[in-house]
C-alpha cells in the first residue's frame, strides 16, 4: 500500500478538470511563484500521510456526485510524489475513474523521461501550468528555469496525453504581449492541447503569507481583471493560429518540393 504526503482534499472541485471532481492536494513544491496562493504546500515534510486506498474509499463514498468528473491530483507538485500518484491513478482507472494530473512539470527530468512514463500511462488528462514562456522572466517569477516544463509538454504531446494549459495573467510587466504570442506559438506546435485557460492574478493568498510570517512578493500589485485575462487568452490563441498556419504552409511547400524531384 503506497501512501503520499497530502496537504488537503477537496470533495467537490469544479475547476480542476472536467465535471465535479475529488481533488487531492499533495504536499511539497520546489517552485516559489511570486503569486503562489498556497505557500503552506511548499515544504515536502509537511502534510499528512494518507494511502491510495484511503483516498479511493473517500472517493467511493461520494461517487454518485462524480459522474462525468473524476479524480484530480494537484499540489504542491504531484511529480515529486510520482510513485504515489501512479499507484493512486492505477487503482482509480481500474475502477473506471477519470484521472487528471495538475502539474507545473518542474519536477520532470528530461534526461530520464522513462521515470514518468508509468504515471502518464494511467493519466487521462494533464492540466499543465506554464507560468512563463520567457526563460528569464520565468526564473524571476518562479526561481526556476522553464526548460523542464517545456520538455514535459513536448513529451506529453509525443505520448498523446491530452493537455489543458493554464497560465496566470498578472499585468503587462509580467505578461507582455510578445510573451503571450510566443507562448501561443509554442502551444501551436503541440497537437494534443485541448484547452487554454488564462487565470487572472488575485491576492486571496496574501493572508496566508501574513499568518506564516512571510513577506508577500507582489504586495501592492492590483488583481488582474477577467477582461484582461480574456484579452491575454486571445493573444495566446492568435499565436497558436499563427504557428499552425505556418506549419501547414511548410508542409504544403515540402510536398510540392518532393513532387518536383
Amino acid at each position: 500500500m503506497v501512501s503520499g504526503r497530502i496537504h488537503s482534499v477537496e470533495s467537490f472541485g469544479t475547476v480542476d478538470g472536467p465535471g465535479i471532481r475529488m481533488v487531492v492536494f499533495v504536499q511539497g513544491c520546489p517552485m516559489r511563484c511570486l503569486y503562489c496562493h498556497n505557500p503552506d504546500t511548499w515544504l515536502a515534510e509537511g502534510g499528512t500521510l494518507i494511502s491510495s486506498q484511503e483516498l479511493l474509499e473517500q472517493y467511493q463514498r461520494n461517487a454518485p456526485f462524480y459522474r462525468g468528473g473524476g479524480l484530480t491530483v494537484s499540489g504542491g507538485e504531484p511529480l515529486l510524489q510520482k510513485e504515489f500518484v501512479t499507484d493512486l491513478f492505477t487503482q482509480a482507472q481500474a475502477r473506471g475513474i477519470h484521472t487528471c494530473l495538475d502539474t507545473s512539470g518542474i519536477a520532470f527530468d528530461p534526461d530520464h523521461p522513462q521515470q514518468v512514463m508509468p504515471l502518464l500511462a494511467v493519466t487521462d488528462l494533464v492540466l499543465l501550468d506554464i507560468k512563463q514562456i520567457h526563460p528569464q522572466r520565468h526564473r524571476q517569477l518562479t526561481g526556476h528555469d522553464n526548460r523542464r516544463i517545456l520538455e514535459f509538454a513536448r513529451l506529453l504531446d509525443q505520448t498523446g496525453v491530452e493537455m489543458w494549459i493554464r497560465h496566470v495573467y498578472v499585468n503587462q510587466q509580467w505578461n507582455p504581449p510578445q510573451d503571450l504570442m510566443a507562448l501561443g506559438e509554442f502551444l501551436g506546435s503541440l497537437k494534443h492541447v485541448r484547452a487554454v485557460d488564462v487565470l487572472p492574478y488575485h491576492t486571496m493568498g496574501e493572508v496566508k503569507y501574513q499568518r506564516m510570517g512571510l513577506d508577500y512578493p507582489l504586495k501592492g500589485i492590483a488583481p488582474a481583471s477577467a477582461q484582461q485575462a480574456r484579452e491575454a487568452r486571445q493573444t495566446i490563441l492568435q499565436g497558436m493560429r499563427k504557428a499552425r498556419r505556418e506549419a501547414a504552409q511548410s508542409e504544403v511547400s515540402g510536398k510540392e518540393q518532393r513532387g518536383k524531384v
